[in-house]
């Protein structure tokens, strides 16, 4: 993309313009407290929200001096933003029609609900008479909730990033008429500042230059929107060049390279802060270390997954996981919990435990999926987006504090461990308090450093946060690792329900299409799990999603997907609005792979027709038949100037990197040529993007099941108990694009891959092949020696490890 700065000369019209957003300093030091990630990262992007009940903010604008045309959305933060004395549209056919009728610009707000300098823009101009009063002169305001519109989001942020090399949110960004951007930045103070001058005074500018110069930035802001168009049409050449194209096998290793270098050995992830954990790079690790046997590659992932769940990113008390942490030790976080984060964690930490079969990985998912179902899950089987970093301290205080639902003082510590000292009797002279504060370095000055604190909203807090573990805490006070264990549940139980005394953060009851299609595939990778007692559990948790989604996210009449729908309470059916919001890419990339792997957790083959079907409607609505890959949003959709394609895993994987490993698998249980050569296609279109396994790794891993071959188990036999063993023991490792069928000669229609069918039971039992590469094993009758065969390959037990057991 840097290719088209030069193309366009961004720089040098913005020089023009005499409005240095790029060297806007308080704008970058603001995003340094909403976390934004330098442009060589590609934007990490953190998603939160709270959630004002739509019902209840209709009723309450009657108490408010201006109501505008955001009254009437869905959205919590379009809702937020209801009472402004702005004159606000969402994005729409009126106010775009409005822009080109009256010839004026539009002035595009994007944010969302939590974003913290959202609200203090708001503060500061939106609710500012005399701005507004400049804003509804000069400009038609729109307002955009990014999780609702990611389309016009990642458009706009594409611009942002090219001419400031920094993005973040509140995006915003000036149009033309005809939608075209002519500059932006993020957030900006009110007044002039430091040199920078001030939101009134940039309206003030760029009104002025477009009564003088109309033209010209007309002319500008279309050369942008082409040079973006062309970029997005054309093959990626970031890197490499056609005449010396890197093969998978050099970029795997090239970025093997990379991990090692940019790895932080002491406390995990990638070197300094914030972080944020980064999940399709803790899974390319693990494919990697399956691939290589490179045991300092498992020592990346396994090690950056402990230090997050020691880490106050976690949630000690009840589980679940915060965006990031503010901080390199994964201490301190940004305390919102966001479904796509729980829903990818699930993913690693099942990884984890299949490869090593440490408990204490299976713990954590329990947790966490304790949490997801009781604090995230609507009545009727979907997932809620997430909960808010701030929330009031007590009932009657009048202002919001980050954290405030999450941290503890000693003293409140202390005194209830002394109220609930009977809980402790069983384990006699121990010193449970002394133990819970050893074990979670509570202090009573705190445990939070002011650099991590910038606004001291923490001073004499404490989050919890592991420095050892059980063993370390259990030698330390002379037990072993379980009574320290059950100590700790029975404290994080007390806390737990004084903690449920506290206001809660507002939960954003927004039920996303795509990050509930993560959940799915979390939640079938730890259906597979052999040890997991909970197995019915998720399985029924399973079942009832994808009846969510057929249900509430999928219109039947027009085969599509829908984005979002709002659960505004358990009472009443989930609604999606007056104008529904149809799926984008990822809406069914992450769906389709979620019923992929529910596929093999249940073997109900109706899961993968659906998928298939699903699959075609992706590639009817989505396929660049041009240039090869998916488009992230439909060609129907006119109020979008660029149909864009993603190029870069972040907090969530992108929906082309997702789709190279759907239709590699569906191509192989319907041995589809057709879906096979579409993968061809897209790697072609994104083969020559810069460090691809580093920008790209779920990309990277997809490309190692198409150069090196898939796994395939058949099983043969009837409907039983000893078959379904058979299968079970498969899929309870880690092993990258396994594919299962069970072939069952009463079901016949059921066999997807119809060459399977020549596949024979042995001795008339149920009998397994373990094929790779279309060459297979001696068929196997007994499951002992499938683990065998699995375990020899897939299975890594650290006998030296002291968290074995925790």
């Amino acid at each position: 993309m840097l290719s088209v700065v030069s193309r366009i000369g961004t720089r040098n019209y913005l020089k023009s313009f005499n409005i240095y957003l790029h060297h806007n300093q308080i704008a970058r030091n603001s995003l340094r407290h909403t976390a934004v990630q330098n442009f060589d990262k590609k934007i990490s992007r953190f998603l939160s929200y709270t959630m004002a009940h739509a019902k209840s903010a209709r009723e309450d604008h009657r108490k408010h001096k201006t109501v505008n045309r955001l009254i009437d959305e869905k959205s919590p933060y379009l809702l937020q933003h209801a009472h402004n004395p702005v004159n606000w549209y969402p994005w729409c056919d009126e106010a775009l029609e409005l822009a080109k009728k009256e010839n004026k610009l539009i002035f595009l707000s994007i944010g969302y609900s939590t974003c913290h300098w959202c609200h203090v823009m708001e503060k500061e101009s939106f609710e500012d008479e005399e701005t507004a009063k400049i804003m509804n002169e000069k400009f038609i305001n729109i307002k955009v909730d990014r999780e609702e519109r990611p389309e016009i989001d990642k458009l706009y942020m594409t611009f942002i990033l090219l001419i400031n090399g920094t993005g973040g949110w509140p995006l915003s960004i000036f149009l033309t008429p005809d939608l075209s951007p002519i500059t932006g930045g993020t957030y900006f103070p009110n007044t002039d500042r430091w040199g920078m001058p001030g939101f009134k005074t940039i309206l003030a500018k760029v009104a002025q230059k477009w009564e003088t110069s109309r033209e010209d930035l007309t002319e500008t802001g279309l050369s942008v929107i082409e040079a973006i168009r062309k970029s997005t049409m054309q093959k990626r050449a970031d890197g490499d060049h056609d005449d010396h194209p890197m093969s998978v096998e050099d970029k795997f290793y090239h970025a093997i390279k990379i991990y090692k270098k940019a790895y932080d050995h002491e406390y995990g992830g990638t070197s300094g802060s914030p972080k944020f954990p980064e999940v399709s790079k803790i899974n390319f690790l693990f494919h990697a270390f399956v691939q290589t046997k490179d045991k300092e590659l498992l020592e990346l992932a396994l090690n950056t997954l402990n230090k997050i769940a020691n880490g106050g990113i976690h949630d000690h008390v009840f589980g679940g996981f915060s965006r990031y942490s503010v901080d390199k030790k994964w201490h301190i976080p940004h305390f919102e919990k966001m479904l796509y984060d729980q829903a990818q964690l699930l993913m690693a930490y099942s990884n984890a435990y299949k490869i090593t079969r440490n408990k204490k990985y299976l713990d954590i998912i329990h947790k966490t999926f304790r949490y997801l179902r009781q604090d995230l899950s609507h009545a009727s089987g979907g997932f809620f987006s997430g909960e808010d970093a701030d929330s009031y301290p007590t009932k009657d205080s009048k202002e919001k504090v980050e954290g405030a639902f999450y941290v503890w003082s000693y003293d409140e510590i202390e005194n209830l461990f002394k109220e609930n000292h009977d809980k402790f009797k069983e384990f006699g002279s121990l010193k449970p308090f002394d133990i819970y504060c050893y074990h979670y370095d509570i202090q009573e000055s705190g445990n939070v450093e002011p650099v991590s604190d910038p606004h001291g909203n923490l001073l004499d807090k404490n989050v919890l946060f592991v420095n050892g573990s059980l063993q370390n805490t259990a030698e330390k006070f002379g037990t072993n690792p379980d009574t320290i264990a059950a100590i700790l549940a029975t404290g994080n139980d007390i806390l737990h329900a004084e903690r449920n005394k506290r206001p809660r953060p507002h939960l954003d009851r927004k039920i996303l299409t795509s990050w509930n299609g993560l959940l799915l595939i979390g939640i079938s990778k730890i259906a597979c799990i052999s040890e997991n007692t909970k197995r019915d559990e998720y399985l029924e948790v399973g079942k009832k999603l994808i009846n969510f989604i057929k249900t509430y996210l999928y219109d039947n009449d027009k085969k599509k997907l829908l984005r979002v729908c709002y659960g505004e309470n358990d009472e009443s059916e989930p609604t999606i609005g007056t104008k529904p919001i149809y799926g984008y890419l990822d809406d069914y990339a992450f769906l389709i792979k979620g019923l992929i792997f529910f596929y093999v957790a249940t073997l109900d083959v109706s899961y993968l027709r659906w998928a298939k079907e699903l699959q075609e409607l992706q590639d009817e609505y989505f396929w660049d038949s041009q240039n090869g890959g998916y488009f992230y949003s439909e060609a129907s959709q006119s109020d979008v100037v660029v149909r864009m394609k993603e190029d870069h895993d972040g907090a969530e994987p992108a929906g082309n990197s997702v789709s190279i490993q759907n239709l590699v698998l569906l191509g192989a249980y319907f041995e589809d040529q057709n879906l096979k050569e579409k993968t061809t296609t897209i790697c072609n279109y994104f083969s020559n993007v810069s460090n691809m396994g580093y920008s790209l790794p779920e990309m990277l891993s997809s490309l190692l099941l198409i150069d090196i071959g898939l796994h395939m188990l058949v099983v043969v036999g009837p409907d039983c108990e000893k078959t379904r063993e058979l299968v079970d023991v498969a899929s309870d490792y880690y092993v990258p694009g396994l594919l299962c069928i069970l072939v069952n000669a009463d079901r016949p229609q059921d066999v997807t891959r119809k060459s399977a069918s020549s596949f024979k039971m042995i001795r008339n039992l149920p009998t397994a092949y373990c094929c790779h590469n279309k060459r297979c094993t001696l068929p196997m009758t007994d499951a002992k020696l499938i683990h065998e065969e699995f375990a020899s390959k897939y299975l890594y037990i650290d006998e030296s490890n002291d968290d074995k057991k925790d």
